[in-house]
């Protein structure tokens, strides 16, 4: 069965974790990270009963040194007493001897491989002849058997957590900072606990980049495939960031992989109290776990087709602007003045009675279209099929529509391919006939049209995420139409459509904010920073900025930043411009003015004309 068109999950081993397994055999578990000082073992204990009152079946604590690791054992003894099960996992960056320590009192540990082995990364090229890289894997197994033995004493399973931002320097050299480095960042770690027979493991692949994010998820399950592993995964987006953006950002990255059955714990990473992180990973779960036993979808891949890392759908340009190599276009149905003032505009606007005014582009129904050059028909199949030869319009087609019924489409330049999806796998269907669509040589734009009824933002956000972001990620649309009739904010709706075209990195639209969730090595309030830096720059729509709270992965993720904020140490921020830190250790009350005056230096700072929505 192809996992792109139907879903089902991807076999895995099952691994314990302190009593609650995880693998394809169990439900797709749901956790969170703590964000109090380790250390602070009541402050700790007592979030960990709220991340669990939530309905996280995990958390994790950050440890960043042996010392931490033990406060974890008594924040475990504070949980027991007070009658939580909820099992606890040390999160390790730099210090082998904090995952020895953690492994004796924790359910799990998670290490980097990037480094837990090798030294912080420098961005430095390093050269090594085929003798010394095999040395370094050498000194990789040796690091690793201290930690497997305390593991398998103590029954605690290991995650191997890479992260982009954070590869070795040895990686990148022979892989550069890709996703395909990424991948043997693991395969290195991960072939040694196969060799010691330790099974007990589960691996994440994670960047703030969701492209990049996938991709390495996908490569890495090929990886697996090719020497006959099946470990479970867990699925992240690193710094999604804050509100809506964070959400639909993590729904995109994290929903896309979930269609094609893989993950089996998430974790949805939020600037803001990591309780709130778990009804939204709650619903991604419900909402991808209700298409198990659809209707079988019948799809085969055109050729050429890579589902590691696709290419954008070939289409022919139409009306000058759609398709082709042109950005994906948005749609909305709603009037103009229903929107009047969102600082975001859709390109075109559907009118379902035919009003129109002579400032916008419209489409309208074909029975209430009167020719007007600011207005384009919208034709039902049975409509085109009595009148192919009519000029230029947009024809709807439901996602089942046999191939053979368009073949008068093809060489026809002036039709955009409307697709309504059918049955529970949305972008299964959808992505299945543009596929046909190519086989058979009909090369019209395709805009991807779903409507959903909810009338909770944060349920239309994750499913219009997870739906659009699939078909979105695999290069297969020229444009969204994304409709939610009980949600009357129309400006809401619209720009839940362009941030998933953000989020899936297709069309840029406002400022890209990579910022962390925040845990016990946090230097500063994230979530105050977080507001305050969007507030003064959420108008630069060309740039990326990252805020992130300490070091151990701010500079790496910020590598696909344009300029970042760094805590540095207590009441201290570092300033970056791309990988170099260009200010170091400055009060942090004088940081976001030096931000911005670091940006106006470099030429890149837009004065604004309205004030950016970052709700």
């Amino acid at each position: 069965m192809n996992k792109t068109f139907n879903y089902q999950r991807r076999g895995t081993v099952s691994v314990n974790v302190g009593g609650i397994a995880m693998g394809s055999e169990w439900p797709v578990r749901v956790q969170s990270m703590t964000n109090t000082p380790t250390d602070d073992v009541e402050a700790s204990a007592a979030q960990c009963h709220r991340i669990a009152y939530a309905g996280a079946d995990y958390v994790r604590l950050t440890a960043q040194g042996v010392k931490q690791a033990r406060s974890i054992g008594l924040i475990s003894d504070v949980l027991r007493r007070e009658g939580s099960n909820i099992p606890l996992i040390a999160d390790i960056h730099f210090n082998r001897q904090a995952a020895l320590a953690a492994a004796e009192v924790c359910e799990g540990v998670r290490i980097n491989p990037g480094n837990f082995v090798d030294p912080a990364r420098t961005f430095k090229e390093m050269q090594y002849t085929d003798e010394e890289y095999d040395a370094e894997l050498t000194r990789i197994r040796e690091a690793l058997l201290p930690l497997i033995a305390v593991c398998r004493e103590h029954g605690a399973a290991v995650r191997l957590g890479v992260n982009h931002g954070s590869l070795s320097d040895r990686i990148m050299s022979r892989y550069g900072n890709t996703a395909a480095g990424m991948v043997e960042s693991v395969m290195e770690f991960l072939r040694v606990f196969v060799a010691e027979k330790f099974l007990d493991v589960v691996i994440s692949m994670k960047a703030s980049n969701v492209v990049v994010m996938v991709e390495a998820v996908r490569r890495l399950v090929d990886a697996m495939d090719h020497e006959d592993m099946h470990f479970p995964l867990h699925l992240g987006v690193t710094e999604a960031g804050f509100g809506e953006d964070g959400r639909i950002k993590s729904a995109v990255g994290i929903g896309a992989l979930m269609a094609e059955g893989l993950g089996d714990t998430i974790r949805v990473s939020l600037s803001e109290e990591p309780e709130l992180e778990v009804p939204v990973a709650r619903k991604l779960v419900d909402y991808i776990a209700s298409r198990e036993n659809h209707d079988p979808i019948q799809g085969t891949y055109q050729a050429g087709y890579d589902p590691l890392s696709p290419q954008r759908r070939f289409s022919d340009e139409v009306a000058g602007r759609i398709g082709g190599s042109r950005q994906p276009i948005v749609i909305a149905s709603y009037r103009p003045d229903e929107i009047d003032g969102a600082d975001l505009q859709p390109d075109l606007y559907y009118s379902a009675d035919g009003l129109i005014d002579g400032m916008h582009q419209f489409l309208v129904p074909l029975d209430r279209w009167s020719g007007e050059r600011n207005a384009y028909p919208l034709l039902t199949l049975g409509e085109w099929e009595r009148n192919p030869s009519s000029p230029m319009r947009f024809l709807q087609v439901p996602a089942t529509t046999p191939v053979e019924r368009l073949e008068l489409l093809k060489g026809r330049t002036d039709t955009v391919l409307v697709i309504t999806p059918v049955g529970l796998n949305i972008p299964g269907s959808q992505q299945a006939l543009t596929h046909a669509l190519s086989s058979s040589g009909i090369n019209c734009p395709v805009v991807m049209r779903n409507t959903y009824s909810d009338s909770s933002s944060e349920w239309l956000q994750v499913k219009a995420g997870a739906d659009m972001g699939a078909v979105l990620l695999n290069r297969r649309a020229d444009g969204i139409w994304l409709e939610a009739p009980s949600i009357l904010n129309g400006a809401e709706v619209l720009r839940y459509a362009f941030a998933i075209l953000q989020a899936a990195r297709q069309r840029m639209s406002k400022t890209e904010f990579i910022s962390c969730p925040g845990c016990g090595r946090t230097m500063f309030d994230l979530q105050s920073t977080v507001r305050r830096v969007q507030q003064v720059t959420a108008h630069l729509s060309h740039l990326k900025i990252g805020v992130m709270g300490c070091i151990v992965n701010g500079p790496g993720e910020m590598a696909d930043a344009d300029y970042g904020y760094v805590g540095a140490a207590s009441g201290r921020i570092s300033l970056y411009k791309g990988k170099e830190c260009v200010e170091m250790n400055i009060p942090e009350q004088d940081a976001i003015d030096r931000l911005v005056s670091l940006i106006k230096q470099n030429n890149d700072w837009i004065e604004p004309t309205t004030t950016a929505n970052i709700d």
